[in-house]
């Protein structure tokens, strides 16, 4: 296995308990985000930093999202109680919103060598709609600048790897 095999599998897997914590049935984008803000690669760490997104920040700012999509619907959080999600009884699956993630992030990098680990990040914050970018508009985070510095990021490892 390669470096970004290893990372992939360590992200996806984190992101599975992520994803169970949650008591969901599948893994999801904004779950992929928890576990890279938990991870200690040094470029995705820079990039999220430099936004104020560290673990803690990231699940905050979904906390928010959930509590303003309840809101909308007319369902206050603090109001109401809610039971705890039921644990999920299988191993969550990837979901629609990881898979897309993953997509827009690896085709970035057209070919797998060349694959590292902010074109994960990448995919996931290139997402126009969903929990990410809304839990990150909630949190003051300039989305578009963060996608900036990673493709600039990208764009300097790709140079020198070339080099």
């Amino acid at each position: 296995m390669t470096a970004i095999d290893h990372y992939l599998h360590a992200i996806i897997m984190r992101a599975v308990q992520e994803a169970r914590d949650d008591a969901s049935a599948t893994v999801e984008a904004h779950h992929l985000l928890l576990a890279i803000a938990a991870d200690q690669e040094a470029t995705t760490q820079q990039v999220l930093t430099s936004a104020g997104l560290d673990h803690r920040a990231v699940r905050e700012a979904l906390d928010r999202e959930f509590a303003h999509s309840l809101r909308t619907v007319g369902v206050s959080a603090t109001a109401h109680r809610l039971p705890r999600p039921s644990p999920a009884r299988e191993q969550p699956k990837l979901g629609a919103t990881a898979k897309l993630a993953m997509e827009r992030g690896f085709s970035l990098a057209g070919r797998k060598r060349d694959l590292r680990p902010a074109h994960l990040l990448l995919g996931i914050l290139q997402a126009p709609l969903g929990t990410v970018p809304r839990a990150l508009a909630m949190a003051g985070v300039d989305q578009a600048a963060v996608v900036e510095q990673l493709r600039q990021l990208l764009q300097i490892t790709g140079e020198r790897g070339a080099a």
